[in-house]
């Protein structure tokens, strides 16, 4: 009998260590799925932030670059507008690209002011000022309504002013970017 009780003790045994065997594995199996599916989210969390921040990177980009070219479409328009000025020869034509190149910058800095940073935004504004007190003096001169110490000269003072807003804008945008070092010398 002994001998009998033996073998059904190793049976069971046998077959408990084989049902023992099996969940164990199941369950260090159901671990593994586990680990990979929250390896499997976190990566899709990782892309979907990186593709975020990618997204928003372009559209700074993309901003920035609309608002630099209208900056400079409006400069060099304004710039012909002087030149027909000391020349005496402003056109309607000069007028209304003038006025075109003003309508066209003032919709991307409105624009821009949804998705520039404060930094960049404040320089922008500092430009946005320039033109606009540019622009003013020039259609004051255009149209003979100067006021007491409005001249050719101050244009072209101001022109300076301009140019030296327009390319701080321009710098703190590439240093936005990460295109151009804080610290690098301007």
């Amino acid at each position: 009998m002994n001998s009998a009780i033996s073998q059904i003790v190793i049976a069971v045994l046998g077959v408990g260590g084989t049902l023992a065997a099996a969940v164990i594995t199941q369950r260090g199996a159901d671990r593994a799925r586990a680990r990979e599916l929250d390896h499997t989210r976190q990566l899709q969390q990782d892309e979907r932030e990186y593709a975020t921040r990618q997204a928003q990177f372009e559209a700074r980009r993309t901003c920035y670059a609309a608002l630099s070219a209208g900056t400079r479409d409006l400069a060099n328009v304004m710039a012909k507008v002087l030149h027909a000025l000391e020349r005496g020869e402003v056109t309607e034509e000069l007028r209304s690209d003038l006025d075109r190149a003003r309508r066209d910058h003032r919709l991307r800095h409105a624009e821009a002011q949804m998705v520039l940073p404060d930094t960049v935004a404040e320089t922008a504004s500092t430009a946005n000022r320039h033109l606009g007190e540019l622009y003013g003096l020039l259609m004051r001169l255009d149209k003979g309504t100067a006021r007491q110490g409005e001249s050719l000269d101050t244009v072209r003072e101001s022109f300076d002013e301009l140019w030296e807003a327009l390319w701080r804008m321009r710098r703190i945008m590439r240093v936005d970017l990460g295109i151009t070092a804080p610290d690098q010398d301007p």
